[in-house]
């Protein structure tokens, strides 16, 4: 009796199947290159929008890290999930906040992206901006209500981030003031 992750007896992958791979690879190739345009064309196509790789990325989340709006902007219109994790357990709008692109994270949370949203380790996109100083990126989460006094899993805050990691114009604007 086999087990279901015994491959010595699995048949080898179909030409359908190498088919299928070449086009979702080709997808990931697409929207880390922002051409918005042939995106579209892969999504008439039949490309799922919420297709994964292998470290869990959605093609959102690619889109958004690599700060492409209009593709960003058309895997939402396709009813991409604002809020779906990679598996590191970071959202789209936590990756926008580390790399400090304000016009993805505009576009993330008029489409409903959580400001607070959290993986597992409870950090969230104000954390992520403050950790590197991206101050024009905390002043947009702050004004769309993040909290600024939200705790991670290990009990630490935004400025708890800014001051570790040496973010002074960070720390500053969320220091409390006397």
């Amino acid at each position: 009796m086999s087990s279901p992750n015994d491959t010595k007896n699995a048949a080898p992958p179909s030409a359908d199947d190498a088919a299928v791979m070449d086009f979702v690879r080709s997808a990931f190739a697409v929207v880390r290159s922002g051409d918005a345009g042939k995106l579209r064309e892969l999504l008439d196509a039949g490309l799922p929008v919420g297709v994964r790789n292998e470290r869990g990325d959605s093609l959102l989340m690619l889109a958004s890290y690599h700060g492409h709006v209009d593709a960003t902007r058309l895997l939402l219109e396709r009813g991409a999930d604002p809020e779906q994790p990679n598996d590191a357990g970071q959202t789209p709008l936590a990756g926008a906040a580390f790399k400090g692109n304000e016009a993805i994270a505009s576009v993330l949370l008029n489409a409903g992206a959580n400001v607070d949203g959290t993986g597992p380790d409870g950090r969230t996109p104000l954390m992520f901006a403050a950790m590197f100083d991206k101050v024009e990126m905390m002043e947009l989460l702050i004004q769309n209500g993040a909290n600024a006094k939200a705790k991670d899993a290990d009990k630490r805050t935004a400025l708890d981030y800014a001051r570790s990691m040496g973010a002074a114009r960070a720390a500053d604007r969320l220091a409390p003031k006397p």
